[in-house]
């Protein structure tokens, strides 16, 4: 029962989050009202068919009552009359009226269609439908062929076949004719010595009693669908309008809440834009410090390398101004077949002039390089590969556990496959396991926006300097990146890219 109590509310529970709509509630009045038509349709052919068996019941046991009626009236007006031979002539007329009184007001019923007495004379049928031929036969010994003998052939045919069934069991037959005419014999037996049958045809017509019923039903099943049918119509009108309500009101707040979503989106895009740039701009404050050093310490001696790394240095600043006017830069400005940058080249000048230029003295971090000459250029803008890498290598530095952390960069070319990799691993303490977990989208969790163990001094996360090496390289470039641990300890960044029309 507990069961069956929990069946039912998991059931109730389904149904309430199932909303209906307008054709839900179009498509159940249609089924109510086909319904209501089969079940008419049905109810009226039961009728209609428990009237006709009731029919042709009543109107057999009418035909036999009538036709018993009959025979038995005359074996009373044989019993009845005198035995003895010699009768008055008033005496015979009265016998002879009584037998035509009986035969005419039978013939005068509304269904009787022929009435007559089979009278067995040794091998011959008498057919008697008359007083007198009837006396004759009876009283005195006539031969009597009637009248109507020529009118009752059926009737005689019909008493021929059944006589000696009749005669051995002396009980009514009825023969029913295309299940309307009912033949019947009853066995004449005055004085109870067996005679021969009284033989009437009779077709009784109730028609008129089944019209009359079905019809009153059918005015009744039709008054009663009417007002069904106006019930479910003003049902489904209320409802109708209820749901149209319900659906405007769905619709504004749709509406309300795609307005909402779209000034979140828009406030979302404007705060990361924002961080962005501030990101870029605490880059490029980095960089035109390097630039004034470097400016600082010129000389005729060394204007030629300077020369170079200044020239570099303002072309990455260039490109964080450009990102600074736009949220999605266009593509063509980001990879394409007019850009070859050598990737050995652009890792050799972060580490040289960037990292190690921060970082003076045995007590800085320390790189290894371990660059594959095979790898191809890469059509991809140089200074879009610096800002995948520098965060990248920058993670590794913050989140190595010491100051003096061992950073290894190498890349590798797959000339069989066409596929490049780069791979920047230190000897850290690693990432922290939760980092490494997927979302839904199967992303790690260290590319997710405010997603880091590093504090600010307001206590807020800050996560981006991964995930903006993610969106670069994954959406931008369309190279595949990847973050985990290193079996010897420390963390491990790989980037695989192909030199196809992805151009990374």
């Amino acid at each position: 029962m507990r069961n069956l109590w929990i069946r039912a509310g998991a059931l109730v529970e389904g149904l309430r989050g199932y909303h209906f709509e307008l054709r839900h509630l179009t498509v159940l009045l249609i089924v109510l009202i086909l319904f209501q038509l089969i079940l008419s349709f049905v109810q009226r052919n039961s009728i209609a068919g428990f009237l006709s068996e009731t029919q042709n019941m009543y109107q057999q046991d009418a035909a036999d009552r009538l036709a018993n009626l009959t025979a038995t009236s005359l074996e009373l007006i044989v019993e009845s009359s005198p035995a003895e031979p010699g009768r008055s002539g008033r005496e015979r007329s009265k016998i002879i009226r009584a037998f035509n009184i009986l035969f005419s007001q039978q013939s005068l019923q509304q269904n009787v269609e022929e009435l007559c007495l089979l009278v067995d004379r040794d091998s011959t049928v008498v057919v008697v439908d008359d007083g007198r031929t009837l006396y004759s036969v009876l009283f005195e010994a006539g031969e009597g062929d009637g009248p109507g003998g020529g009118l009752h052939a059926t009737a005689a045919r019909l008493y021929d076949s059944l006589r000696s069934e009749m005669r051995s069991s002396e009980q009514i037959r009825t023969v029913v004719e295309k299940g309307q005419t009912f033949h019947t014999l009853v066995p004449f037996v005055p004085r109870g010595e067996y005679m021969g049958a009284l033989y009437m045809r009779n077709t009784p017509d109730l028609a008129m009693i089944s019209r009359d019923v079905v019809a009153s039903y059918g005015r009744t099943s039709a008054a009663y669908f009417v007002l069904i049918l106006f019930g479910v119509i003003a049902m489904y009108y209320v409802s109708s309008y209820t749901l149209r309500e319900r659906n405007e009101a769905q619709q504004m707040l749709f509406e309300e809440q795609k307005r909402r979503l779209a000034e979140q989106i828009k406030v979302q895009n404007e705060l990361l834009f924002t961080k962005r740039i501030y990101h870029a701009h605490h880059k490029a404050e980095k960089v035109m410090g390097f630039i004034k050093d470097d400016l600082r310490q010129l000389t005729a001696a060394n204007i030629g390398p300077i020369r170079e790394r200044i020239s570099k240095y303002a072309s990455f600043i260039a490109r964080v101004i450009y990102d600074m006017k736009w949220y999605d830069p266009p593509l063509q400005t980001i990879r394409g077949p007019l850009f070859s940058t050598q990737v050995n080249d652009t890792i050799r000048f972060i580490v040289d002039n960037i990292f190690r230029r921060v970082a003076r003295g045995e007590e800085g971090p320390r790189f290894t390089l371990d660059l594959d000459e095979a790898l191809p250029p890469v059509a991809v803008n140089e200074f879009v590969v610096w800002e995948v890498l520098e965060p990248l290598i920058q993670n590794s530095l913050e989140h190595g556990g010491n100051d003096n952390v061992l950073v290894t960069i190498r890349t590798a070319w797959d000339a069989s496959a066409g596929r490049g990799m780069i791979q920047i691993s230190d000897r850290g303490r690693g990432i922290e396991t939760w980092l490494l977990e997927r979302d839904t989208e199967g992303v790690r969790q260290i590319f997710r926006e405010h997603t880091s163990t590093k504090k600010t001094a307001e206590g807020q996360q800050s996560g981006y300097g991964c995930y903006l090496a993610y969106e670069i390289a994954r959406q931008r470039c369309g190279w595949e990146i990847d973050a985990e641990n290193a079996p010897e300890g420390g963390s491990r960044f790989t980037i695989t890219f192909s030199t196809g029309a992805k151009g990374g």
